[in-house]
């Protein structure tokens, strides 16, 4: 049993300080995505539940407490075709599709996009894209 919690304030947490909060919570309830408070000093403390596992689950002695910083972040970029090859570098991601080289941002922000003649192969390496065309080779610094 384990509980994973953000917390919503700008205060660095100092060691030992999931003993603390675990004793606080002791006997409550939390599920995956709630807020819950802690108070500590006469001020309410409050947290994200980013995991509870099991979910809901009553805390207890035995619960293991974890601090995180942030939230896993996830998008889903969505094509017209399928997906050829999909490279990621420094400054994004390159989507091949077919004979068309796109380059996204890592907020999922399309910066390029060009079809080449026979293409062969596209790599990334310092922030740059290099594609491999026919006789040629272009390179791309989005």
């Amino acid at each position: 049993m384990k509980v994973v919690l953000k917390p919503l304030f700008d205060t660095e947490l100092p060691a030992g300080f999931e003993d603390i909060v675990r004793e606080k919570l002791r006997g409550r309830e939390l599920k995956t995505g709630e807020t819950v408070e802690v108070e500590l000093l006469g001020k309410p403390l409050p947290f994200k539940v980013l995991l509870a596992e099991p979910s809901p689950l009553k805390v207890d002695k035995g619960t293991k407490i974890e601090f995180s910083a942030g939230e896993v972040e996830e998008f889903t970029l969505e094509f017209e075709s399928e997906v050829d090859d999909a490279v990621p570098f420094a400054k994004g991601l390159v989507v091949v599709l077919g004979s068309e080289v796109r380059i996204y941002n890592w907020s999922g922000q399309k910066v390029y996009m060009k079809k080449f003649e026979n293409l062969k192969k596209v790599r990334a390496a310092e922030g740059k894209v290099v594609v491999v065309h026919g006789e040629k080779i272009t390179v791309v610094e989005p």
